[in-house]
């Protein structure tokens, strides 16, 4: 009996230690609670900065579907790397070298019309790049056909200082590659859309440039990037604008493009009717380097007026 009592007088004691050790066990865990609610509240702050900072992953590689004209320009470009891969080579061992009518040299350059006319080349790229700053809703590719330019000048000029060494058309095909790659891509941002131009301006800079280091030994993938690309921009050329284009006169560059290719054709039929005073291929030059000024006027700088004053 007293061994019974003596454990119920300790009872109240055992109970109170185990509310007490129950108590800050609580306390404990609320204070983990708060500290884990303090965490996560930090946690969605620093993603919401980071949010408001960088573009989510899901949003950057988001995939849009493919729209009609993008399909179809997508097949026009599988068809024309089918036929560059698989249509029969062309030796450039069997082409025929030109040799151009005009070689007479001025203050000491040789054939100094043919070679002085690639400025017009120099002074359209720059003007273009110049009229880029002031634009920056200017047309996907119109960077890379100004500073294809440029670099057509430089490697033409390099060509027809010795034209009759044909290892050095290569430096000039390189430059018209990339301007080509550039008109093609604001042919295909200005009729299908911007991702469409932008795809075209790094598919077709990187065909080129191949194309223009092949051609030394087979000239079928320079002809189907030269003839079959500006086949392509006519056929983009006769649709319709798409929404938000700024409004390239792409038809403008295409003709003069084909009067360059004209003048080409006629280097000493020109230089005869002329009276010797320019050749075909001088006049090519100036055609082809003024392709850029319908890119260029559409790049105008947009008049800013001084605010309507309130009536």
């Amino acid at each position: 009996m007293l061994n019974n009592f003596n454990i119920l007088e300790s009872t109240p004691d055992c109970v109170e230690s185990i509310l007490n050790i129950v108590h800050v066990s609580a306390t404990n865990v609320e204070g983990c609670a708060i500290s884990l609610e303090a965490s996560m509240l930090r946690a969605r702050d620093q993603a919401q900065a980071t949010n408001a900072l960088l573009p989510s992953t899901s949003r950057r590689f988001s995939f849009v579907p493919l729209q009609i004209r993008e399909k179809c320009l997508l097949g026009a470009l599988a068809v024309l790397m089918l036929v560059a891969l698989l249509a029969p080579a062309l030796p450039a061992s069997a082409w025929h070298v030109p040799h151009f009518v005009d070689t007479r040299a001025w203050l000491g350059v040789p054939n100094a019309g043919d070679v002085l006319s690639n400025l017009a080349f120099l002074t359209m790229g720059v003007w273009g790049l110049a009229r880029l700053r002031a634009r920056p809703d200017a047309p996907v590719g119109a960077s890379c056909l100004f500073v294809g330019l440029i670099l057509t000048c430089v490697g033409s000029s390099i060509y027809h200082l010795v034209p009759d060494a044909p290892q050095r058309l290569v430096a000039d095909r390189l430059g018209m590659a990339v301007a080509f790659a550039g008109f093609l891509g604001i042919a295909a941002g200005e009729r299908v859309s911007v991702r469409a131009g932008r795809a075209v301006v790094v598919l077709m800079t990187v065909a080129g440039l191949l194309a223009a280091w092949m051609a030394r030994e087979n000239l079928t993938p320079w002809v189907v990037v030269q003839f079959g690309g500006m086949a392509l921009a006519v056929g983009l050329a006769l649709t319709r604008p798409r929404p938000g284009a700024l409004g390239v006169p792409l038809g403008g560059v295409i003709f003069f493009y084909a009067l360059a290719k004209l003048f080409e054709l006629g280097d000493v039929t020109v230089f005869e009717a002329t009276g010797h005073i320019v050749s075909g291929h001088t006049l090519k030059h100036l055609s082809a380097a003024l392709a850029a000024w319908p890119v260029i006027r559409a790049l105008r700088p947009v008049p800013t007026g001084p605010a309507p004053s309130p009536r």
